[in-house]
């Protein structure tokens, strides 16, 4: 993994499973929220597989796009683009109509300090797509942090588990599933509730993080020692499949890899590539964040990208100095804040 370009090609590779789970998926598809971390890429992966199957399927985006060049880059992938501030209901309510919706929107990094616009977001919004989309399917991205800390030897939360977030930010993303969940057992609306974490390309992710820190020496707080992750083109697939999978009232569905990944593990491997000891901090702490998605793997399969292929692509991506988004993950955070 040397460029941009590859990692593009990699992430907007369809599956032969995505092209013909599409041929079966009626109409065309909105994705409200596309310019996120994940959303170019989930987008450039639709209409590649649409493309591969032979559909007249429309795509549409909708974003502020505040980046002027993000957005020209997806239209010239053929993406329909419409700026929009979704919060904005007139905005909003002319939106076209799309049997299928892919809800991204919503907001993490920032609510401290600025929780109300977290809670309007991650709450409020919901509520408004769902009157507006009552007569489509919809597949609702949420967060795995809305379940309680659970052992790292239990193999992670179920979706059994009842929820039990800790800090705002988790408190809303729960919110944000109650109100789709209102609005479903109202109108009937089919949905999925997609809980992930967490999605990683070569830009962004706790692998990079954790690999950068052993790269530059810096010490890794071990206080929570274990981990999911899971290569974003495969959680991009999910998402999609998923429309096919939706039900009133929601089905709820986690979204990782399969391993409890130990974080001091993960550590020694970059250590060994990169010929350098990792340092370390603290002690583990038996009680950590991690989603159990063997429901997931059953629907699905299991994820194409191996954790050990990530690492290194990793770490070559580290070392030739790629490209790196602004967006931590702070997923070694303990106390809810963001």
């Amino acid at each position: 993994m040397k460029s941009i370009a590859e990692l593009e090609e990699k992430l907007s590779s369809p599956s032969k499973a995505l092209i013909n789970d599409l041929r079966r998926i009626e109409g065309d598809i909105i994705i409200l929220g596309v310019g996120g971390k994940m959303g170019p890429s989930l987008a450039k992966l639709i209409l590649r597989a649409v493309n591969s199957a032979n559909l007249k399927k429309k795509v549409i985006g909708v974003s502020r796009f505040s980046d002027a060049g993000a957005k020209a880059d997806l239209q010239d992938h053929g993406l329909q683009c419409i700026s929009a501030d979704l919060l904005d209901d007139e905005a909003l309510q002319a939106l076209p109509h799309a049997e299928n919706v892919i809800y991204m929107a919503g907001k993490k990094f920032g609510t401290s300090g600025d929780a109300h616009t977290t809670w309007a977001m991650n709450a409020y919004l919901p509520g408004r797509v769902s009157e507006k989309y009552k007569n489509s399917r919809m597949v609702i991205f949420s967060s795995g942090n809305i379940y309680p800390f659970v052992h790292y030897a239990s193999g992670g939360a179920t979706e059994d588990t009842a929820p039990e977030p800790l800090g705002e930010y988790a408190q809303s993303c729960l919110g944000r599933e109650r109100i789709f969940e209102y609005y479903s057992h109202r109108y009937g609306i089919p949905m999925l509730i997609y809980r992930l974490n967490y999605a990683i390309d070569m830009r962004y992710g706790n692998l990079l993080e954790i690999g950068k820190m052993v790269s530059e020496g810096q010490a890794i707080d071990l206080r929570s020692g274990h981990m999911n992750v899971i290569w974003q083109g495969d959680a991009n697939e999910i998402a999609i499949r998923a429309l096919l999978h939706t039900s009133s009232p929601p089905k709820l569905l986690n979204v990782t890899g399969p391993e409890t990944i130990s974080i001091q593990q993960v550590a020694g491997v970059f250590g060994r590539i990169f010929g350098k000891a990792p340092v370390f901090k603290n002690e583990p702490d038996p009680y950590v964040l991690l989603n159990n998605a063997s429901r997931c793997h059953r629907m699905f399969g299991y994820p194409s990208t191996s954790l050990l292929e990530m690492i290194e692509m990793t770490a070559e991506w580290i070392l030739q100095k790629g490209e790196i988004l602004n967006k931590p993950t702070h997923f070694q955070e303990r106390e809810g804040k963001f």
